[in-house]
């Protein structure tokens, strides 16, 4: 027995010895972004943006919480509708049927729409707002004129 124990020490201390010696393999370390901003798979944007929307627990302070119902949907519709019709009377007033615009003025009870001939074919259009006096203007330009 006593020799089955010097050898069973004998054979661990050469293999404790011996062990640094082995040839040990090993890779180098590769690092690779996740990120697609910073040169990751494109693939995991959808993943990452998902996993940050569900984590984001900040509401828009600004943002209206109600939803639209759809009275209050249709009568937008309709307004709209309506001031698109109007935009289009007062339009039908500065427009020749030859599609060249005329110069002219035209006063509803908001606004003074004012349409002035430039010269080279440029023509002026001024929108004032009668209750507080602001004014738009821009500059059409066109060879028709």
């Amino acid at each position: 027995m006593l020799n089955y124990l010097s050898l069973y020490k004998a054979l661990l201390i050469s293999v404790l010895l011996f062990l640094p010696v082995l040839k040990s393999s090993a890779s180098q370390l590769v690092y690779q972004p996740v990120n697609p901003s910073f040169g990751g798979s494109p693939l995991n944007g959808s993943i990452l943006l998902n996993s940050a929307q569900a984590q984001n627990t900040i509401t828009d302070p600004n943002m209206d919480e109600e939803e639209e119902t759809a009275l209050s949907e249709f009568n937008n519709r309709l307004q709209r509708s309506l001031l698109s019709r109007l935009t289009s009377a007062i339009a039908g007033n500065f427009v020749a049927e030859d599609g060249s615009l005329i110069p002219g003025q035209t006063i509803t009870e908001d606004f003074i729409i004012d349409v002035v001939d430039e010269g080279g074919g440029s023509i002026r259009v001024t929108t004032t707002d009668r209750s507080t006096g602001d004014s738009t203007t821009f500059i059409v330009e066109s060879q028709t004129f």
